[in-house]
């Protein structure tokens, strides 16, 4: 049986091999160029001074020169942009099509008619399947996370949607929970087309939930309050997550015209300005979620993800065996 399932997935099993060998290029050749143009900036010694710490003076900020360095590989945002759609991809064209295609044509009646069960059948199917995806998911996240490494210290957005879904231990889950979403699909449906359709609009549906509203409760979030008119402020460098940012009067009233939103004004000439602005004790007030639970939120998603795929694969195998067979 494992041959037979070898035999007949052997061309995406290629397809796949040589779609990472092509993802492992890219990101081999850009990783090592943004590397070479970190070093040969005056970040390094920027950062070296304390430009990446949570607050910085207001004279010592790094932006500037981490903006310089990642405007020269603006297109690599694009190329990120595109990779978060291969879990639904693999999803798409791995998992509905498992089941579903051999139930459309009828082939798995010849199968087991060969002396091998509908649990063996559907064991060998998943397992060496459901293997070879979680093998080539690990390889392609690790070499992700380390192409992603040198921007998440030039813009210091680690945690927003763009960069928290490409790198970590999340992407595994997320290809996981695409896979068995698609043979769920396709064990229900029993048709490849409808399958991929509710793998599409299952996955997306999921991922919108958890980003939107899931993500940013999985612990409750911080605040940080720092002066309008003082000498340091918080570097943008530094990957927190701001959920919300703005000015509030002594009162804690909020007076910003805006939810996201901060001013800091250096006593001196700027604080005659900043007081037209903005009354006596005015602060700024951040919600957010620190730096250090990246991992954790990570680690958070991925069992999501991963505890979804299991449910959905152990109701797969039942309806294999209950209502195909």
């Amino acid at each position: 049986m494992i041959w037979l399932t070898w035999r007949q997935h052997r061309l995406q099993l290629a397809s796949a091999l040589a779609g990472l060998c092509l993802i492992a290029a890219l990101t081999v050749i850009t990783g090592m160029q943004m590397r070479h143009s970190i070093a040969a900036s005056p970040l390094p010694g920027c950062l070296g001074a304390g430009g990446q710490t949570e607050f910085i003076d207001i004279d010592h900020n790094c932006q500037q020169v981490a903006s310089q360095v990642v405007d020269g590989y603006q297109y690599l945002m694009v190329v990120g942009t595109l990779l978060l759609f291969l879990p639904l991809l693999v999803g798409i064209f791995w998992g509905a099509p498992l089941v579903a295609r051999e139930v459309e044509l009828g082939t798995h009646r010849l199968t087991w008619t060969q002396g091998v069960t509908p649990a063996r059948w559907t064991a060998a199917k998943l397992g060496l399947v459901g293997g070879v995806v979680l093998l080539l998911s690990v390889a392609y996240t690790l070499l992700v996370s380390w192409w992603m490494t040198p921007l998440n210290q030039l813009t210091g957005i680690r945690f927003q949607w763009q960069f928290f879904d490409l790198q970590g231990v999340a992407p595994v889950g997320h290809v996981m929970f695409a896979v068995a979403l698609g043979i769920f699909a396709g064990t229900v449906t029993r048709r490849v087309l409808p399958a991929m359709a509710v793998t599409l609009v299952g996955f997306v549906g999921l991922r919108l939930l958890v980003e939107l509203v899931a993500r940013p409760r999985f612990l409750p979030p911080l605040e940080r309050r720092f002066p309008v008119v003082g000498t340091s402020m918080p570097t943008q460098l530094y990957p927190d997550w701001v959920l919300s940012r703005a000015i509030y009067n002594a009162d804690g009233v909020k007076i910003s015209g805006y939810g996201n939103s901060t001013a800091v004004c250096e006593p001196g000439p700027a604080e005659a300005e900043c007081s037209s602005h903005y009354p006596a004790g005015a602060y700024n007030l951040d919600v957010y979620h620190p730096a250090d639970r990246f991992w954790l939120f990570q680690g958070i998603e991925a069992g999501i993800y991963v505890v979804l795929a299991a449910i959905l694969l152990g109701l797969a195998v039942h309806w294999v065996r209950r209502r195909i067979a």
